[in-house]
């Protein structure tokens, strides 16, 4: 059999170095291509619907009435103009003037707030506008991509983007009250953006921006939009959204494991009562100073927090079965909550 000769053919080259790395580079330019139109996109989509908000307020200063302006962001979310923002944004407003990416403005009515979740809603005098819709925060993963969309001078939309960093945070408000499930994420908020959209690469609104924590530099915090949602049914219906108080204040306090054993507890530690609110709910009841209160309703209780999160849920004027324990032992009573101030 004759073998071949191959000693005349070239062995087969690699291709330079210099073109591995123009073909890596060019690969990653349309990774990073395609994440920029799809950026584009999506805030083409709903600038129209972010809205510049500006209150004016007046107030006495040594008897002299001294007008004041704030400004911040909104989103439309129906085309008869019902707007979402921050509480703070238009708290003790005179006069709401909305300014939309087109150059027009609008005045606007506030329609409620709600301090404690720091939420508003207002009515623009205008018809078919543009509007986002509402999605389900409870949805969201850490990791996702979110846009923090706002409007703070009314003629060009503010965007940056980051990603969820953490759910399910708790913070309190400027009224003290705390917002649960709050959405952390690393867009940052430019100045005037409080009240502006979060939203995800679909265009929906997933959170309203707030900017209610000090010093939260590099951190964005948003409202829920589930939050958002339940809170805009009730300021549309009522005008408010009630919250019920039992008239108490309270720390944490530990509890001795016979204690927990013996009441099957979920918890090492209970609230124990150190003011009583004269002529309160829980003043009509007959809780003291000193009572350790261990549980309200079906729920265990480890801080005033626990309570706070219940009344948030339960109807103001509705009996509920509270837990105590008074001198080591334990004692049922029922209270009727009423409605915060």
């Amino acid at each position: 059999m004759e073998e071949t000769d191959n000693s005349d053919k070239k062995p087969t080259q690699e291709p330079p170095q210099c073109c591995k790395i123009h073909d890596h580079l060019a690969s990653e330019v349309e990774v990073l291509e395609s994440f920029s139109q799809a950026i584009i996109r999506v805030v083409e989509s709903v600038a129209p619907a972010v809205v510049s908000i500006v209150s004016r307020m007046t107030f006495q200063d040594d008897g002299r009435p001294i007008e004041r302006e704030g400004s911040g962001s909104g989103a439309v979310i129906a085309p008869d103009g019902y707007i979402l923002t921050n509480s703070h944004v238009v708290h003790d407003a005179k006069e709401v003037s909305v300014h939309f990416t087109d150059g027009s403005v609008r005045s606007a009515e506030i329609v409620g707030e709600d301090p404690p979740t720091d939420l508003a809603v207002l009515k623009a005098l205008a018809l078919g506008l543009p509007y986002m819709e509402i999605g389900d925060s409870n949805a969201l993963k850490v990791g996702q991509l979110v846009i923090a969309v706002g409007n703070p001078l009314g003629l060009e939309s503010t965007v940056s983007t980051g990603v969820v960093s953490s759910l399910g945070r708790a913070i309190r408000s400027i009224s003290g009250w705390l917002i649960e499930n709050i959405i952390q994420h690393t867009a940052p908020l430019n100045p005037g953006n409080s009240g502006g959209p979060l939203v995800d690469t679909r265009g929906q609104v997933v959170g309203i921006n707030t900017a209610i924590i000090a010093a939260a530099q590099g951190i964005g915090f948003s409202i829920p939009s589930n939050t958002a949602s339940w809170v805009l049914s009730k300021l549309m219906t009522q005008g408010k959204v009630t919250r019920s108080f039992l008239g108490i204040a309270g720390a944490p306090r530990p509890l001795s494991r016979r204690t927990i054993r013996a009441l099957n507890l979920s918890t090492e530690q209970a609230v124990v009562i150190l003011e009583v609110t004269r002529g309160g709910p829980a003043y009509q009841a007959g809780l003291q100073t000193g009572d350790l209160l261990i549980r309200i309703g079906d729920r265990d209780v480890a801080t005033m927090d626990d309570i706070y999160r219940f009344l948030t849920e339960w109807l103001a004027g509705k009996p509920v079965r509270v837990t105590i324990l008074r001198l080591g032992k334990p004692l049922e009573v029922d209270v009727r909550p009423s409605e915060a101030a």
